[in-house]
């Protein structure tokens, strides 16, 4: 090994603490949120396929919705993350102030499309008849702490960009725990369970999948009051004692970075929508099938989104430093991490799918579909992971056109196109709509690689 190459391996090796702390945390969150969300989805499938469909069908509109108010997180990780690097406190307490007005802003004015689009969602997605009325009712109930859900996710971007992920990790936890006794209590009827030898009563409410989105809105309350109450106390990106007022010299950077990462998310999420529909009207199997896969896969992104959350807080933090070396080492070392750990993600994913498939379906037509689309899906987890990471760069360094371009541009003219062509024209089912996925994902690893390599997204790059 050369000097040059020892010494590039040193400077990889000394970051690794710097990742895992801002990584692991993020980790664990999403790790017990996929918990939590296998276990709501087992709850509801023992309902049966109709209550999965029910649940399912509305999910990407979700997707929609949440996506869109995050995309203004992402305007604070790159402003906040910089100023933490430059050790400009006082900017990043100003970015945490106006952050509030966003949560105001995002929860208010969708707390009113969702809840007033309610009825309309499911006809929307074309939900099977016979389940629009509980697809709806689950809908609008989820929806109703929209101010609250708002706060969790933009005030928790807030702690990550300023280096604070196990805050925002505790309290997804107790959410996540809440939400699932809560499950426990509200979704089945009053029954008896075996207790160290023992039959012990347990109460019941019997709301079926009206008590799932009420453990679920119920939790949400909880961890938006949460963590904005971190927030207040934290000694780095407290909002007390800030002007509320809007600030242009803050605001205007942060939506220069948010818009185009806002549209990405609301053309993208808008793809999932249209998607999904198109699933749907395959039939209840393949809705039932398409949403437990759904379930089961985000299991195997937990590693990308940590380390998405790593490399957005760590390029931010360079940038601001202007320091060009260390960010070329993370670069390095993040990618090279990512690919190995969404190798063995994929791997697992690929032996285990039926298994898997099997704690959230006990129809076997839905099991059988429900593991080859994910055995496809698994051979690409390496590509997109990487493409997730790349991703998180381009956030932390202000560059999100390219973002929204590579995506839009996949989204709707690989995956919409495709799977129409597909499902609509040549008659194919689910599994056509996985593939045409999957070669979304692959557009995107391609597009994002390409790029990096350009540099032109770097702002420390050389002339």
């Amino acid at each position: 090994m050369s000097g040059e190459a020892k010494k590039n391996a040193g400077a990889a090796l000394a970051l690794l603490p710097a990742v895992f702390s801002l990584a692991w945390p993020t980790m664990l969150e999403q790790a017990v949120q996929t918990a939590v969300q296998y276990v709501d989805t087992a709850m509801v499938g023992s309902l049966g396929t109709r209550a999965t469909a029910a649940v399912g069908a509305t999910a990407t509109v979700n997707w929609l919705v949440m996506g869109t108010v995050s995309a203004f997180g992402v305007g604070f990780l790159a402003y906040i993350s910089r100023a933490c690097g430059a050790r400009e406190t006082e900017k990043a307490r100003r970015a945490a102030a106006q952050s509030v007005l966003a949560v105001l802003a995002a929860g208010l004015v969708f707390t009113a499309l969702t809840l007033g689009l309610s009825g309309i969602i499911p006809v929307w997605m074309q939900v099977d008849v016979s389940a629009r009325a509980l697809a709806s009712r689950y809908f609008f109930i989820l929806y109703l702490p929209m101010l609250p859900r708002a706060a969790g996710v933009i005030f928790g971007t807030v702690l990550r960009a300023a280096g604070d992920t196990k805050t925002p990790m505790r309290v997804g936890v107790r959410v996540n725990l809440l939400n699932v006794v809560l499950n426990f209590l509200l979704i089945y009827e009053p029954r008896r369970v075996s207790l160290f030898g023992r039959s012990v009563p347990l109460w019941g409410a019997g709301l079926g999948v009206t008590g799932a989105a009420a453990a679920s809105a119920i939790a949400f309350v909880y961890g938006g009051l949460a963590i904005t109450l971190a927030l207040c106390r934290h000694p780095l990106v407290s909002p007390l004692g800030q002007s509320l007022r809007p600030d242009g010299s803050v605001l205007r950077p942060c939506l220069r970075v948010a818009l185009p990462n806002m549209l990405q998310r609301f053309a993208t999420s808008l793809g999932y929508v249209i998607f999904a529909a198109m699933i749907n009207a395959l039939g209840e199997t393949s809705t039932a099938a398409h949403t437990v896969a759904n379930t089961v896969e985000s299991a195997f992104y937990i590693p990308g989104y940590g380390m998405m959350t790593a490399a957005a807080t760590l390029t931010g933090n360079a940038i601001g430093a202007e320091d060009r070396p260390r960010m070329k080492a993370q670069a390095r070392l993040i990618i090279a991490l990512e690919l190995g750990m969404m190798l063995v993600s994929g791997a697992l994913l690929f032996v285990f799918a039926p298994a898997l498939v099997g704690l959230f379906s006990r129809d076997p037509e839905v099991i059988r579909l429900g593991s080859t689309v994910l055995r496809m899906v698994a051979c690409s987890e390496p590509f997109y992971g990487v493409s997730i990471v790349l991703e998180g760069m381009l956030q932390g360094a202000g560059s999100t056109r390219a973002s929204f371009l590579f995506n839009v541009t996949g989204m709707w003219g690989v995956r919409i196109v495709g799977t129409f062509l597909c499902t609509s024209l040549l008659g194919l089912g689910l599994v056509s709509a996985w593939g045409c996925m999957i070669a979304h994902n692959l557009l995107l690893f391609c597009a994002f690689v390409l790029y990096y390599r350009s540099g032109r997204w770097n702002p420390l790059r050389r002339g």
